[in-house]
């Protein structure tokens, strides 16, 4: 990604896409495992349009808090609010919002999905593949293809929970992470806004959970 955070009216097509599958991995990046000192110094750097936008002024909140976080306590703080002993302060699974339980009804119509896709799970990683992460990787995977499918993707796997989890993100203590929660809510309501009526035109046929 950039190190300036870029305004879409000056941005061409081609990097508007970019910029997009970047800030999905970044969001995967930072809801999977706490930064590393390289990445918290990388986005202590970045640099935010002066704009009054929800997403610009969450990017703000969020390199302000990565200039005074140190990568230990992060750990600690990501492990208490997304992992836990048995589980964190916010579960980030659809099943588990959609349906109530883990491993339930919305995994098993994502899997379907995915297999249709020709995505398949990275055997190293432990987590189902509803898990928020792995949905941001996939949506960078989707628009980095330029999948017809992207949109319909979306509004059927991310948008009827993400926001209500990215919500719960921010209610946490940690100036960092409910940091990472506003700027992810700020970028999925964005994200629904341009693809919701692509979506209602899209041929592809995903599986409702």
């Amino acid at each position: 990604m950039s190190e300036t955070v870029m305004h879409e009216a000056v941005t061409e097509p081609d990097e508007v896409q970019a910029l997009r599958a970047d800030v999905y991995r970044l969001l995967a990046r930072l809801l999977r495992e706490a930064p590393d000192a390289e990445l918290l110094t990388w986005l202590g750097d970045l640099e935010v349009e002066d704009e009054a936008s929800p997403l610009a002024a969450s990017w703000r909140e969020l390199v302000e808090a990565s200039r005074g976080s140190r990568p230990e306590t992060l750990a600690r703080e990501h492990f208490r609010h997304l992992v836990g002993v048995i589980q964190g302060d916010v579960i980030p699974y659809a099943s588990w919002y959609r349906d109530g339980e883990l491993m339930d009804q919305a995994l098993v119509a994502l899997r379907r999905d995915l297999k249709a896709l020709g995505i398949e799970r990275d055997e190293q990683t432990r987590d189902p593949e509803d898990h928020l992460a792995a949905l941001c990787e996939t949506m960078a995977l989707l628009i980095e293809a330029g999948s017809p499918a992207e949109a319909r993707f979306f509004m059927t796997h991310l948008a009827p929970w993400a926001p209500a989890c990215l919500t719960d993100l921010a209610g946490v203590e940690s100036a960092f992470y409910s940091g990472l929660g506003r700027l992810g809510r700020a970028f999925i309501d964005r994200e629904e806004a341009l693809l919701a009526r692509e979506a209602a035109q899209e041929p592809v046929r995903l599986v409702e959970p």
